[in-house]
C-alpha cells in the first residue's frame, strides 16, 4: 500500500507542477452489482454506495495532443466503496485518469485506470463465499459520464451522471469472478482558478496526412491461474506480429497474428483429464493456441489506449476459454521505435491475464 500512495504521489506531482490551474470534485454514488456472472448471484444482495474524488489539473492546448482532444483535464481519483455484502467488504481504489469534455465543456467523460484493496477477499475457511475477489490487490477502472456546470457561485459549481465501476485481478490469482457497479452519483465541484481563467491556444488548422506501413514485434507475458479455485499462478508467453497504418495524429489500425503458449492452460487440460475422465479431456491434448486480430490505438502524445478484437484461428482444445477474445490496454513510447504496454486479455467478461509486453515497431 505504502508503494501505491508513493506511485500516487509522483503522478500527481508531475501533473500539478506543471500548470497550477486545477480543480477537484467530490461524488457520492448509489447503485447496483451488474450479474455479469451467475456465480456472484449471491454476492448481490443489496444496493452499494461510495465516494469518488477527482484532482483535476485543466489543460489549455500547451501541447499539441491537448488542442486535438478538446483540452481535457488529467489527473488522479480516489475512491472509497462499500459493497454492501458481508463477504465482499468494502474497496478503496486510486486511479490515473482523463477527461474529455463535449456539448461546450458541460459534459465530462471520464476514464480512470488503478489499483484497489478491498477489505475482505476470498479465504478458503473464513470467506470461501467471495468468489469474486481472490486477492487483496486488485485491478480497477472507472468510468463515469457527468453533466457538469462549473463557477455557479464563485469557483463552486455542481455536476450529475452514471458511473462504472469495474474490481478485478485478471486471474492473477483464483477465483476471480470480478464485480461491475452502475450508479448514479451527484456531487461538487471547485476549480481553484476561478478568478484568472485562462485562453485556449487555438487547435491547429487540419493539414494532409500521410503515414506508410509499420511492421510490430511484440513479446508478451505474464503469470496466471487455471481459473479454478485453489491453483497455482503459471507463466504464460505470447508472441505477436501485426502490421499498422496511422489514419492520422491520433487514430492508428492495426491487424496481425500471434502464438499463445501457456502453462495454466496445460494444467487446465491434465486437471480436466484427472478429475474428468467421462468429459472425454485425455491430457494429450495440445495446449497452443494460434489468434488473428485487428485493432485500433488512440494516441495521447506518448502514451496510446489500444483495443483488440481477435479470434483463435487454431485451437485443438477448445474447452479452456472462448474462441473470440479481446485485449484493452495502455502502451508508452520507451524511446525510439521500443514501446512496452500493459493489457488485460479477456474473453466477453472473463479476464485470462494482465499481459505486461515489449515491442519495436519497424
Amino acid at each position: 500500500m505504502r508503494k501505491l500512495l508513493l506511485l500516487i504521489l509522483l503522478f500527481s506531482s508531475e501533473v500539478f507542477s506543471q500548470e497550477k490551474d486545477f480543480s477537484v470534485e467530490a461524488n457520492y454514488f448509489y447503485g447496483s452489482i451488474w450479474e455479469h456472472n451467475r456465480n456472484i448471484s449471491h454476492l448481490i444482495t443489496e444496493h452499494p454506495h461510495g465516494v469518488l474524488l477527482h484532482f483535476n489539473r485543466k489543460t489549455y492546448g500547451d501541447q499539441a495532443w491537448e488542442r486535438r482532444y478538446n483540452y481535457p483535464n488529467v489527473g488522479f481519483s480516489l475512491s472509497y466503496q462499500d459493497l454492501k455484502n458481508e463477504h465482499l467488504g468494502e474497496n478503496f481504489g486510486a486511479y490515473a485518469h482523463l477527461g474529455f469534455y463535449f456539448l461546450k465543456r458541460h459534459l465530462l467523460l471520464k476514464v480512470g485506470q488503478g489499483l484497489a484493496v478491498t477489505t475482505n477477499p476470498y479465504h478458503p475457511d473464513k470467506n470461501y463465499q467471495n468468489n469474486a475477489y481472490g486477492s487483496r490487490l486488485l485491478s480497477s477502472t472507472i468510468f463515469t459520464g457527468n453533466l457538469q456546470f462549473e463557477n455557479i457561485i464563485g469557483g463552486l459549481g455542481f455536476q450529475t451522471g452514471l458511473s462504472l465501476i469495474h474490481y478485478s485481478n485478471a486471474d492473477f490469482i483464483s477465483p476471480n469472478s470480478s464485480t461491475n457497479t452502475l450508479a448514479l452519483s451527484a456531487g461538487l465541484n471547485y476549480d481553484f482558478n476561478h478568478e484568472v481563467q485562462r485562453e485556449f491556444i487555438p487547435k491547429d488548422p487540419k493539414m494532409p496526412f500521410s503515414a506508410p506501413f509499420r511492421y510490430n514485434l511484440v513479446l508478451r507475458g505474464g503469470v496466471n491461474t487455471t481459473g479454478v479455485i485453489g491453483s497455482e499462478s503459471y507463466p504464460f508467453l505470447t508472441l505477436s506480429a501485426y502490421a499498422d497504418k496511422a489514419l492520422n495524429h491520433k487514430s492508428t489500425l492495426q491487424a496481425g497474428a500471434e502464438l499463445f503458449l501457456s502453462r495454466a492452460m496445460e494444467e487446465y487440460i491434465y486437471y480436466y483429464s484427472v478429475a474428468f475422465p467421462l468429459v472425454g479431456t485425455t491430457g494429450d491434448e495440445d495446449a497452443k493456441r494460434v489468434g488473428v486480430f485487428a485493432g485500433h490505438q488512440l494516441t495521447f502524445r506518448k502514451l496510446s489506449l489500444i483495443t483488440h478484437l481477435g479470434y483463435y484461428i487454431y485451437y485443438p482444445y477448445d474447452k479452456y476459454v472462448d474462441r473470440v477474445y479481446n485485449r484493452v490496454g495502455l502502451q508508452r513510447e520507451i524511446w525510439n521505435d521500443f514501446f512496452g504496454s500493459v493489457t488485460v486479455r479477456s474473453h466477453g467478461a472473463n479476464a485470462e491475464a494482465v499481459e505486461f509486453s515489449i515491442g519495436y515497431r519497424l
